[in-house]
């Protein structure tokens, strides 16, 4: 006799594969962590143009916070904000994912391209491959909300309370565990954040709760070169972008500026270097982005062979 059943997960044995294997390299939970809080701003921001909130005008930041004392890692937007109930449905479930539910809402009300970064619901998660606890301290947009706390130690149970955030928003609090605290270290902090977050469409700052001077200007570029029509791009910008981007600094002999709609979307800007040493031909080196997310290096597939043989490529791929 033919039976159908639904496969059922023990949140306590999947929570130490998440632990360990979620991700091949522990510091990306620094760029889901904002990647979460980009999309935060984003559906704010989408909500108040289709008029289902008021926009308090606020300008969109996200805050960084390193606190060695207190072994806290702490990343603040002030985005759309959680009510209790979505906090439930958006945090409790595993893989799901409430970017692509708010996609799907507003499929009809936007052009398709909505600019958000998550789709699978498992980033939020990451924090667990550094962390002992997580805490979520939230306020929702909507009008009257509660603010709203939640705690999780990485077990199959959690608490809900009321919350202490006075403005809408969302801040997750990392207690860092022994295994972890390599993060707790700023210098290690800022190259990562420099490596992923480099270019996120949202402006960035970082501070350490133990230095006397904060941070006054964003540590990203939220508007790169690529995204500017070739048009409006002197030689000085290009030739700038390519320096801070590969810190070379020799000048490229010259760029090739793409904007590819068909049979995919992609832009991005193609550098060919001079060659100092011909005797020392250095490999090509590709950087991929989406939404301005950092995603991997020395993707090589891109480049044909030829000009891999004939050229040192440095290659900035973006989609």
């Amino acid at each position: 006799m033919k039976r159908e059943g639904q496969i059922r997960v023990d949140s306590e044995n999947l929570f130490p594969i998440i632990k360990k294997w979620l991700y091949s390299d522990k510091d990306i939970f620094v760029r889901e962590a904002i990647a979460n809080a980009c999309d935060a701003i984003k559906k704010y921001q989408s909500i108040c143009l289709m008029g289902d909130a008021e926009d308090d005008g606020s300008k969109p930041r996200i805050d960084v916070v390193l606190d060695k004392k207190k072994k806290t890692l702490t990343f603040t937007d002030n985005g759309i904000g959680m009510t209790d109930e979505e906090v439930e449905k958006y945090i409790t479930q595993i893989a799901f994912s409430g970017a692509q539910e708010f996609i799907e809402k507003y499929k009809d009300k936007t052009d398709g391209d909505s600019g958000i970064i998550g789709h699978f619901g498992l980033g939020f998660y990451s924090a667990y491959m550094v962390s002992d606890t997580v805490e979520i301290q939230t306020l929702s947009c909507q009008k009257n909300a509660q603010p709203v706390h939640w705690v999780s130690d990485g077990s199959s149970t959690y608490e809900i309370s009321d919350g202490s955030r006075t403005e809408k928003g969302t801040s997750v609090i990392m207690h860092i565990s022994e295994d972890g605290k390599e993060f707790l270290d700023e210098y290690k902090l800022r190259e990562i954040l420099q490596k992923y977050c480099k270019f996120m469409p949202y402006e960035i700052y970082f501070s350490n709760a133990g230095a006397e001077k904060k941070d006054e200007k964003p540590l990203n570029n939220t508007t790169p070169l690529w995204l500017k029509a070739p048009k409006d791009c002197t030689a000085e910008e290009y030739e700038d972008f390519y320096r801070d981007t590969f810190a070379d600094v020799n000048m490229p002999l010259f760029w090739i500026h793409l904007n590819v709609d068909y049979p995919f979307r992609l832009k991005g800007i193609l550098y060919f270097p001079k060659q100092t040493n011909k005797l020392e031909v250095m490999p090509g080196e590709i950087k991929l982005f989406s939404n301005q997310v950092y995603i991997a290096d020395n993707i090589k597939e891109v480049v044909p062979e030829f000009l891999m043989i004939f050229f040192c490529v440095f290659t900035c791929f973006y989609y």
